[in-house]
C-alpha cells in the first residue's frame, strides 16, 4: 500500500473516531455474515459505531505504540465507540459478546489507558454515567432531606399534642 493511501486511510480514520479516544477493540472476524450484519445494526440502533481497521493505521491514529496496545491489536481487528458513554459501550459489549459466542473483545482504551478483556468486563459492572449522577445527586440531597425530616418529626408530634388538647377542650 502506498504511503499516500495509507495516509488517505489514516484520514478517513480519525475523521470517524472525530477525536474520540474511549474505544473497545473486537475481533468479529469469526461470526458469519448474517450474524454480523444482526450485530451490526443492532449497535447502530444503539448509536454504537463499528469499524474493521488494518492495525498498524489504527495504531498510528491512536497514537499509542506501546506494547499493551500491540497486544490489543493482533489479528482481526474492529474499533467500537460512541453510546452514552464508555461504561454503557462495554456493558451492550459484554452483553453481546456473550450472546455471540464467536464475537471476541481484546480491549480498549479508556482516556489514553490500554485496557485488556479483563479490565473491560470490570469497566462494564461499574455504574455507568446516568447511575453516578444519581448517586451524586442523591447524596447531596440526603442531608437537607434528613433535616427536614428532623425539624418536622418533634414539629408533627408537637401538632398532635396540641390537636388532642383541642379535642378535650372541645368536649
Amino acid at each position: 500500500m502506498s504511503r499516500v493511501v495509507k495516509e488517505m486511510i489514516i484520514k478517513e480514520i480519525e475523521d470517524r473516531l472525530e477525536g474520540n479516544r474511549d474505544l473497545l477493540i473486537l475481533d468479529s472476524s469469526r461470526l458469519d455474515a448474517v450474524t454480523n450484519n444482526r450485530f451490526r445494526l443492532a449497535m447502530q440502533e444503539k448509536g454504537i459505531h463499528l469499524l474493521v481497521v488494518k492495525n498498524s493505521l489504527a495504531l498510528r491514529v491512536l497514537g499509542d505504540d506501546s506494547d499493551q496496545m500491540r497486544q490489543l491489536f493482533e489479528g482481526p481487528s474492529t474499533l467500537a465507540w460512541g453510546g452514552e458513554d464508555i461504561v454503557a459501550l462495554s456493558k451492550e459489549l459484554t452483553k453481546q459478546s456473550r450472546e455471540l459466542d464467536l464475537l471476541e473483545i481484546k480491549g480498549g482504551t479508556v482516556e489514553g489507558q490500554a485496557l485488556d478483556a479483563s479490565a473491560v468486563e470490570k469497566l462494564s459492572k461499574s455504574p455507568g454515567r446516568r447511575e453516578l449522577i444519581s448517586m451524586i445527586a442523591g447524596q447531596i440531597l440526603s442531608p437537607g432531606a434528613r433535616l427536614a425530616g428532623a425539624m418536622l418529626g418533634p414539629g408533627g408530634v408537637l401538632a398532635g399534642c396540641v390537636a388532642s388538647i383541642a379535642e378535650k377542650d372541645d368536649e
